[in-house]
């Protein structure tokens, strides 16, 4: 049974609403252009704030939706909340590396807090407040998203301890700072732009180092 929802899980992960949203929208496929990343930042990039913010609701639905469904359903002798971590885990990496889409996912950013959100509101909320702290000091969003990310793991172990949750959420941590290794050697050169940093058309179409983490 394990095995069959966190599969499940993967295969609900795997729908990018990034490419199914700018088709509805009539916009290039998002892995064409920008970043070529298939997350709601990249749809931005097209212009329409619309389709944008429906990538960005429908990814922090699905990792909602995937952990939700065994919170509310599942009956088993394996404790929930096992396979809520197995599936929170299998949801982002279904996004990641989605089957439907040649495994050419997105980092996961929103994907993850629907995870977080499912898991408990407060981990959600620890973990939002932390990339908004960091933003508003900063203004570099990939480092407020690689910090929240470092962040949830610690919030987790604060609320549970040592518990299924707090394992995900620390596998959930390492796969978003593994998918952020461009903005960080952008961080690390100092070449990550800044939260409303005005980009040529040129510097517009570079992979990842615009200071925003595509989900």
């Amino acid at each position: 049974m394990t095995i069959v929802l966190a599969v499940i899980g993967y295969l609900i992960g795997s729908i990018s609403f990034a490419v199914i949203v700018s088709r509805a929208f009539a916009l290039p496929d998002p892995r064409s252009y920008g970043s070529k990343n298939p997350g709601a930042t990249n749809v931005l990039r097209s212009g329409k704030k619309a389709a944008a913010a429906l990538t960005l609701l429908g990814d922090a639905a699905k990792g909602w939706l995937a952990v939700f469904l065994v919170d509310r359903f599942y009956s088993s002798e394996v404790p929930a909340a096992y396979m809520m971590a197995a599936v929170a885990i299998a949801v982002l990496i279904g996004h990641m590396y989605p089957v439907f889409h040649r495994f050419q996912g997105g980092k996961g950013v929103a994907t993850a807090l629907g995870v977080l959100l499912a898991l408990n509101g407060w981990l959600a909320a620890g973990t939002v407040s932390t990339w908004i702290v960091i933003a508003v000091f900063f203004r570099v969003s990939s480092l407020a998203a690689i910090v929240a990310a470092m962040s949830a793991p610690v919030y987790c172990y604060m609320l549970y301890g040592i518990h299924p949750y707090t394992l995900a959420v620390a596998i959930i941590a390492l796969l978003l700072i593994w998918r952020h290794q461009n903005n960080i050697r952008n961080l690390l050169a100092g070449k990550e732009g800044r939260i409303g940093e005005k980009k040529t058309p040129a510097s517009a179409t570079q992979d990842s180092g615009n200071g925003k983490p595509d989900n």
